[in-house]
């Protein structure tokens, strides 16, 4: 897959990263929703992308960390902070990235997305529960 250059809204960050995976994912979780108003789009990163300005990260909770632009805000990437296989696993938001020429191929937390909008098409949709395993993150936790 090829290398993607993007960069926030303000052009202060500027980031390099490549797909591990062509297909987006939209997560619907509570934290995602309040973090971008809506859902976050991304795409798995390889390992070895590169974020030049200034980046601030977040711990949003106990085994995540989200990171964004310190001047305008936008959203850059979440990450699994958990020890283990997961660690390290980042999320790179889309929208930095003029194509990333990707389709849009899962739904996180879909039985927490209002009612209110709806993707087209058909794609993999998982619950709370689902990706909750899938992670093995801590059961009482709501949101990434």
């Amino acid at each position: 897959m090829p290398e993607l250059q993007g960069q926030c809204m303000c052009g202060a960050v500027t980031v390099t990263a490549t797909p591990a995976k062509e297909s987006l994912g939209a997560c619907h979780c509570d934290q995602c929703r309040r973090w971008t108003s809506s859902m976050l789009i991304t795409f798995p990163a390889q390992e070895g992308y590169a974020a030049l300005g200034p980046v601030k990260t977040f711990t949003s909770s106990d085994w995540a960390e989200r990171a964004f632009c310190a001047d305008c805000g936008s959203a850059l990437w979440y990450r699994i902070t958990l020890p283990g296989e997961m660690h390290g696993h980042t999320q790179m938001a889309a929208g930095l990235f003029d194509d990333t020429d990707n389709p849009l191929q899962l739904e996180l937390y879909i039985d927490k997305k209002p009612d209110g909008y709806a993707f087209a098409g058909e794609r993999r949709q998982m619950t709370k529960a689902e990706v909750e395993a899938m992670y093995a993150l801590p059961e009482e936790g709501d949101s990434q």
